[in-house]
């Protein structure tokens, strides 16, 4: 009887990790230089387009950075048309009727995107497009997969994710002790005291009472906008105004402009989170799409590709100060309250169900509250 050889068994097992060790380098080699030439191919197509469109917001820092970062790295031009995602999908709308078709790329809402753009077919399906190893990887995101919001999972693109603010004091006229749970809104010492957008409307004012009456229920909603008498407005300037003056020091509709106040030290304190309310979830103009007919093919499927990368989204996130959904982009000059923790319940107001159905049915059911 034949005694087994291990030794040799064990030089045949190592040779054969050497050559699947090798074997693997080779092929790993072999597709970086189809990334490269791939890669090289991109940007030789799209330079002779000569630049590539994006409507995107009026963020003074995106509007430079992006472009001009953009065109360091590439050598194409970003024409970068800055506005709100609301007003820019209906001047598309007008071009597209006329037969003409002008803008490649759009970061933008949430909103824009779903009940709008992909409703009324105006975009292209933006996965095919992604071939970056970096923005392609599962591991460099958050979630373990690419965070695309629409429900074919291949069209819009979410790169950002962060915690808002739930209510807004004038820490001269409220204390943050005064205010632990959303129960001691409805104190009548604050009745009148209190600023709000329209809830009646379409907008900030109305997703936010959209907002308390899916967490909170008609009863909160009754008693806040109705039994509380707050102070109404259709500016968020005013808001923002009657929070710094202290004549309305509460409010739970945030503005640009009661950012700005923060950051410029006006004894303005945001509240993060509630005992009963952990906070919300937005990705604001933190949404990556592609228009269908895109004029400029090539330079957007660069710009895309580049713009879902670290460096794209890293530039993007400082300049709206936001964390994203990558996570590999660095977040240590953001306040630690806006980055989402690990198990927490948010309720998330960039979800694609709530933003083209739940949302609206909320709002019709606020409007019919608060005419009672």
């Amino acid at each position: 009887m034949r005694t087994f050889n291990w030794v040799r068994l064990a030089a045949v097992l190592c040779c054969a990790v050497v050559f699947l060790a090798a074997g693997l380098a080779g092929l790993s080699q072999a597709q970086e230089k189809d990334w490269d030439k791939a890669l090289a191919d991109l940007v030789a197509a799209a330079r002779k387009e000569g630049k590539v469109v994006v409507k995107a917001p009026p963020n003074p820092d995106a509007r430079v950075e992006i472009p001009a970062k953009f065109r360091e790295r590439f050598g194409i031009t970003v024409e970068y048309l800055a506005g709100r995602s609301s007003e820019q999908a209906e001047k598309l709308r007008l071009e597209r009727a006329a037969g003409f078709y002008t803008t490649d790329v759009l970061l933008g809402g949430i909103q824009t995107l779903s009940t709008v753009l992909y409703r009324e077919g105006m975009l292209d399906r933006l996965k095919p497009m992604l071939i970056w190893p970096e923005a392609i990887d599962p591991s460099k995101w958050k979630n373990g997969t690419l965070p695309f919001a629409d429900p074919d999972g291949s069209y819009v693109l979410r790169l950002f994710s962060y915690v808002d603010p739930l209510i807004y004091i004038n820490t001269q006229h409220v204390k943050r002790e005064e205010l632990t749970s959303t129960r001691d809104l409805l104190h009548p010492k604050w009745k009148g005291k209190i600023a709000v957008l329209d809830p009646t409307v379409a907008g900030s004012g109305g997703n936010t009472a959209a907002q308390f009456y899916l967490q909170f229920g008609e009863g909160f909603v009754k008693q806040f906008y109705l039994q509380q008498q707050p102070a109404v407005s259709r500016d968020s300037r005013q808001i923002a105004d009657w929070l710094a003056r202290g004549t309305h020091p509460i409010t739970p509709d945030a503005s640009s402009a009661v950012e700005r106040m923060l950051s410029d030290g006006f004894p303005i304190g945001a509240i993060y989170s509630l005992s009963d309310a952990a906070g919300s979830l937005s990705a604001g103009n933190g949404h990556l799409a592609v228009f269908s007919r895109a004029p400029h093919p090539n330079a957007a499927r660069l710009f895309v590709n580049w713009m879902a990368s670290r460096e794209g989204v890293g530039l993007y996130a400082r300049a709206l100060m936001a964390p994203s959904t990558r996570t590999d982009v660095d977040e240590s000059f953001l306040d630690p309250r806006k980055i989402p923790r690990p198990g927490v319940r948010y309720f998330d107001g960039a979800v694609w169900d709530y933003n083209v159905q739940q949302r609206e049915q909320a709002q019709l059911r606020v409007k019919e509250l608060l005419r009672r």
